[in-house]
């Protein structure tokens, strides 16, 4: 009877125990089965960040100027002091010249000098003698028209009248000694001014460097002879070509979509291949003219280049600005999408449910969008497959991480030396 009992109780334990674990499995599946209903999200939150469009340009340096020196006297060149690549400063001889007729010229203008002044002393010695007759004349007269008021009779009239006569002649005299001698001056001023114009010549057979730079051609050599350049309609060959490279204007062809955005004093960033080297410009003119063929507008950046590590000729890419958007709210362009003619996304609430909401959308990047209004900072939103979600469902959000800067690059040219050298080596195998 005993062990009757001992059987029933045990068997009623583990008929409870096995109503136990069904009971428990029946729970955990309730709860995956809850779980497996609600979908996974990729979600974003919108941050604060920065969205540039830059234009990558090919730009080519040139000289800031570039001058033809030609003398201003024909004549032979007996010595030339430089040649290419030769660096020279402003008033710096380049050449002289040789030109026997100006010497005799010159010497012609001294001696046609030195006459002027010696008849211009001759002049105003004449008027120091004229000046002392007149004065002994006139006193002459003066004592017999005195001596003939208080005597009257004393002095005959016609000697009277003749004492006068050579004090307005002696008078007379003096004027004209001062008109010569206002001559004689002015011949004296034509040549010097005739001198000077020969020795103004006599020093253009020193060919001086009108600007700092380097020698880039040389066309003539000792002994030749040069025509000068006073005709700049001639065709005269130049001695020299001057380049000024210490200074150097990177010229750009922008696009005539991209005109809009350049500005005076905008910041330019560049990059030249060549020698390894990059550094920031500043946008100094453009010519404000569409090109009609190219349809683009030439831009100059002004780069200093006093150690001429740059050469002229050399190519350079450079990244032009364009449209910019700092510290606005931005989110992923996955999360965006268009229904109708308005831009959506699909936010959730605090309770991880899914609403569609109306946005305005401002500049827009390769992988951030700027959200003018409809969103703040912190809001969550899908980002990509939101057509398997419905207004109000609730979801499993998966935060995905997003950079808070993006630029969008518009390719406008650009030089790539590195697939160059890669081609050539290819050739050359």
């Amino acid at each position: 009877m005993r062990m009757k009992t001992i059987l029933l109780l045990s068997s009623g334990l583990a008929l409870a125990a096995t109503f136990s674990l069904v009971a428990c499995h029946s729970g955990s599946s309730a709860s995956e089965a809850n779980a497996a209903a609600v979908p996974t999200a990729k979600v974003a939150e919108a941050a604060i960040g920065t969205i540039q469009h830059a234009l990558s340009l090919a730009g080519q340096f040139q000289p800031y100027q570039v001058v033809d020196v030609h003398p201003k006297v024909t004549g032979f060149m007996v010595k030339i002091n430089v040649d290419i690549g030769d660096r020279v400063h402003q008033g710096q001889v380049l050449a002289v010249l040789e030109v026997p007729e100006l010497n005799a010229q010159l010497q012609g203008t001294q001696f046609s000098m030195q006459q002027a002044k010696d008849d211009l002393l001759r002049a105003q010695h004449e008027i120091k003698q004229a000046e002392a007759l007149h004065a002994a004349l006139h006193a002459d007269y003066q004592r017999l028209l005195d001596t003939s008021k208080v005597e009257p009779g004393l002095i005959a009239q016609q000697e009277l009248d003749d004492a006068q006569g050579k004090d307005l002649a002696s008078e007379a005299r003096v004027d004209a000694a001062q008109a010569a001698e206002a001559a004689a001056q002015q011949h004296v001023q034509v040549a010097q001014s005739d001198n000077q114009r020969v020795q103004a010549l006599q020093n253009y057979t020193d060919v001086l460097a009108p600007i700092d730079g380097v020698i880039t051609w040389r066309y003539a050599d000792t002994g030749a002879l040069i025509q000068s350049g006073t005709n700049s309609n001639s065709q005269d060959i130049p001695i020299v070509r001057l380049a000024e490279s210490g200074l150097l204007r990177l010229r750009m062809p922008v696009p005539e979509s991209d005109v809009q955005y350049v500005h005076l004093g905008d910041s330019i960033q560049v990059r030249v291949d060549a020698i390894n080297r990059a550094f920031t410009g500043k946008v100094v003119r453009f010519t404000r003219q569409v090109n009609f063929e190219t349809r683009t507008m030439e831009t100059e950046v002004d780069v200093e280049n006093k150690d001429l590590s740059i050469t002229p000729g050399m190519y350079a890419n450079a990244s032009l600005p364009l449209a910019r958007a700092v510290n606005v709210v931005t989110v992923p362009v996955e999360a965006l999408l268009l229904h109708g003619q308005q831009d959506v996304v699909y936010a959730l609430d605090s309770s991880n449910r899914v609403h569609v909401r109306n946005v305005q959308v401002g500049l827009r990047g390769p992988k951030l969008a700027e959200i003018k209004s409809g969103l703040q900072a912190g809001d969550r939103v899908v980002a990509g497959g939101q057509e398997k979600y419905a207004e109000g469902e609730e979801v499993n959000p998966l935060l995905i991480t997003e950079p808070t800067t993006d630029m969008a690059r518009e390719n406008g040219g650009v030089i790539d030396m590195t697939a160059e050298q890669n081609e050539n080596s290819g050739e050359s195998r």
